[in-house]
């Protein structure tokens, strides 16, 4: 059962394999579907797959949310292991990570990381860059997996790997929802009952912005008399963009290269969600 907790266990296991199809899932664990569904791409594709579960604490700009944040290592091992027993697993301790304390390197990542969750939550990509960067110099990977649904994040992390002339391909995958369209992730286990089934509006709205929406006007309307009838929702922004800048687009003449994003608090829980206007 290769479940490692240390650097030094993890440099003595990463050395017995030599080959060239190394893949890594990083995950924060509170494993969902749609982490099982990277991993099962990145067993298809690696000889070697590596899934690192660890809560980085530099991402978090609250210290609450990262107090709430679900943490379930022994079910996320087995069903990891549900998919392969040979798969490797990291999951190492705060200190293990950040041995000289928590703090996140600053990277210039040319405005991806001030639009949007960077904009809401200051130095919270920074974190993110600091960990998947110590992370690939211990594991040196081929491939690395991350979902759509945090699409912002995927950029940031194309844009370092480009800027510093990171050798692992990034691979971006498919969100992956529930019944009623809410993007799988750790924080809707926070939700009741009640208001998980009903945050599925927030897809329904995106899906018809995508479908029916021809100018930005369009999509404002949409999206204000969706959330108008949600009281108890929060909603924090709702934003068009160019899909490689990031950056709001001023007019929707044509929908090549742009997405929609919204990120709302349902029940105090931030939830975040997009999709491709094509």
């Amino acid at each position: 059962m290769p479940l490692y907790h240390t650097l030094k266990a993890l440099h003595a296991a990463r050395e017995t394999y030599t080959g060239n199809a190394l893949g890594v899932v990083p995950t924060m664990g509170a494993l969902h579907k749609g982490h099982l569904a990277l991993i099962a791409q990145a067993h298809r594709e690696s000889e070697h797959v590596w899934v690192t579960i660890f809560v980085n604490p530099t991402q978090f700009d609250k210290q609450d949310d990262l107090e709430k944040y679900p943490v379930s290592l022994q079910d996320d091992v087995a069903s990891i292991y549900e998919i392969d027993p040979n798969i490797n697993i990291f999951a190492p301790a705060a200190n293990e990570m950040y041995p000289e304390g928590l703090t996140a390197q600053n990277y210039p990542l040319d405005g991806l990381d001030t639009v949007m969750e960077g904009a809401d939550r200051p130095g919270h990509f920074n974190g993110v860059i600091t960990i998947v960067s110590k992370l690939f110099n211990a594991l040196k990977p081929n491939r690395a997996y991350f979902g759509e649904k945090d699409f912002q994040q995927l950029q940031v992390i194309r844009n370092w790997a480009k800027k510093y002339r990171i050798e692992t391909a990034i691979i971006g995958c498919p969100i992956v929802r529930e019944a009623n369209g809410l993007a799988m992730s750790s924080r809707n286990e926070l939700l009741s009952k009640e208001a998980r089934s009903n945050a599925g509006f927030i897809y329904q709205v995106l899906s018809d912005c995508a479908a029916n929406a021809t100018s930005l006007s369009a999509i404002e309307s949409k999206i204000n008399t969706a959330f108008a009838k949600q009281p108890n929702v929060t909603l924090h922004y709702a934003l068009c963009v160019n899909e490689k800048t990031l950056q709001e687009v001023s007019e929707l003449d044509n929908k090549q290269n742009k997405r929609l994003f919204v990120a709302a608090s349902v029940e105090g829980v931030r939830l975040i969600d997009n999709i491709a206007l094509k």
